[in-house]
């Protein structure tokens, strides 16, 4: 049976005299895909930044692990924003080999000719795969993922997300996903955190299953269709 991974207890957010999020608790374990869902404001960022302890806040968060990866929202990762250096210079600040890196790269299906090129030289889905390489190169416990694919198209936004999938699987990572896209909870998730203002609903499938994907559906562990078990309570 997985373990814990994650544990908030009375969780409560309170921003320029706002109240974000009140007496929040729930459950993550290694391995479970926790999609967090809600409307613009609810305070999902501010979830993920208190976890993280960015962000002052009153209850109780344990993590399991400290190896815990953090990409947060796409806006605020803007190439124009980012220093002039290669790829290749970029992935110099991570303390690992260059054979990681090229390992890495070809995990995320990357070119290891990109590695010779500006952050400005990539398109939209190469530095997506750029970013989520980055994420990788800690060998992290946990992913922590904040709308993801924001300002990308639909097409690419299912292939970073089968690429996602793929790696929690060869990986076993734990991953937490802030995202506005329903059709991601269905083909991903097994947990799924509603939060709305200082409310909040929390969905568990009641069968440990994995998902295959969109064309298959959800499978138990054993491969067979869930079928009917899985429900969300």
């Amino acid at each position: 049976m997985a373990k814990p991974i994650l544990n908030v207890k009375k969780l409560n957010v309170l921003l320029e005299n706002e109240k974000i999020i009140e007496d929040l608790s729930f459950e993550v374990k290694e391995g479970d895909v926790l999609v967090i869902l809600g409307p613009n404001g609810a305070g999902k960022t501010t979830l993920l930044k208190a976890l993280l302890g960015l962000i002052p806040y009153q209850g109780e968060i344990v993590w399991a692990t400290k190896n815990i990866s953090y990409l947060p929202p796409q806006e605020l990762i803007q190439r124009k924003y980012l220093p002039p250096m290669t790829i290749e210079e970029f992935f110099a600040f991570k303390d690992i080999s260059k054979e990681k890196i090229f390992e890495i790269f070809k995990e995320v299906g990357l070119d290891l000719s990109l590695l010779k090129r500006s952050f400005g030289a990539l398109s939209t889905g190469q530095f997506q795969r750029m970013i989520i390489a980055w994420a990788l190169a800690g060998e992290p416990d946990v992913l922590l993922f904040d709308e993801l694919t924001y300002g990308i198209d639909v097409g690419a936004e299912e292939t970073i997300y089968s690429l996602l999938h793929k790696i929690w699987l060869q990986r076993n990572l734990t991953i937490l996903l802030v995202t506005h896209d329903l059709n991601v909870t269905y083909e991903h998730a097994n947990n799924v955190l509603c939060l709305k203002k200082i409310q909040f609903y929390l969905f568990v499938l009641h069968c440990d299953c994995r998902i295959s994907g969109s064309q298959s559906g959800r499978r138990a562990n054993d491969g067979s269709p869930c079928g009917n078990s899985c429900m969300y309570q």
